[in-house]
């Protein structure tokens, strides 16, 4: 049976790392590689070094398609064309691509409306799934993250640099969303079941300037 090859959309955090996880055990899809945008050296949001990004796809054995944006919120247009040129530039045979999105806010639409009219599938792993059950999926599946950025808008800014476990959760306020889908938190994943190895990072300072608290990181390479 022929499987569809599919792009996974890489954060570098958990729900991106549970729809690879999700992918590789589905006998009908082929994932061919991840795909990242960033804005400069670092991840927007998650604030992950592209560095930690490239280990991350040694790690799981697959290339990795890299779009520089020109800054945080790009225009639409902007966005989506870049992505869809990345994709289509790659140089790899892509007839879907797949993203960790949860919530039935009209983000999928979104997607579909720049993904399919350039030839490709969306899929959506996670989509419409309870935050608790994903959270204890990620949890149960051994996928070992931290909190790498966090708004302390709606969380406080000691829990970055945090494992995300069950110890986590239960300490989580009850009105913050235990995947931090509503953007309270952000991770960074550095082992997993689809990891070959498991990353060796140093954390240095917390970045406490300002409402988003993140992480420092690097890779140790020693």
């Amino acid at each position: 049976m022929k499987k569809l090859k599919t792009v996974v959309s890489w954060s570098s955090g958990k729900d991106s790392t549970l729809t690879l996880l999700r992918l590789l055990e589905n006998s009908k899809i082929e994932v061919v590689a991840l795909l990242t945008t960033h804005v400069g050296e670092s991840i927007p949001f998650q604030a992950t070094p592209v560095d930690v990004v490239k280990e991350q796809a040694k790690a799981v054995g697959l290339p990795l398609i890299l779009q520089e944006l020109p800054e945080v919120f790009p225009s639409n247009d902007i966005y989506q064309s870049l992505v869809v040129d990345a994709i289509r530039c790659c140089g790899l045979d892509v007839e879907a691509v797949a993203f960790g999105d949860m919530f039935h806010n009209g983000i999928a639409d979104y997607r579909r409306s720049y993904i399919e009219p350039a030839g490709w599938q969306c899929i959506f792993p996670l989509l419409g799934e309870k935050p608790l059950d994903l959270a204890q999926e990620i949890i149960q599946r051994n996928i070992k993250t931290f909190l790498s950025t966090v708004d302390t808008k709606h969380l406080d800014g000691n829990f970055v640099g945090c494992e995300y476990d069950s110890s986590f959760l239960n300490k989580l306020p009850d009105n913050i969303d235990p995947c931090g889908e509503d953007g309270e938190f952000h991770t960074l994943v550095y082992d997993a079941p689809c990891f070959d190895f498991q990353l060796s990072l140093n954390k240095g300072e917390v970045d406490r300037k300002g409402r988003y608290h993140s992480q420092q990181i690097s890779i140790n390479s020693n």
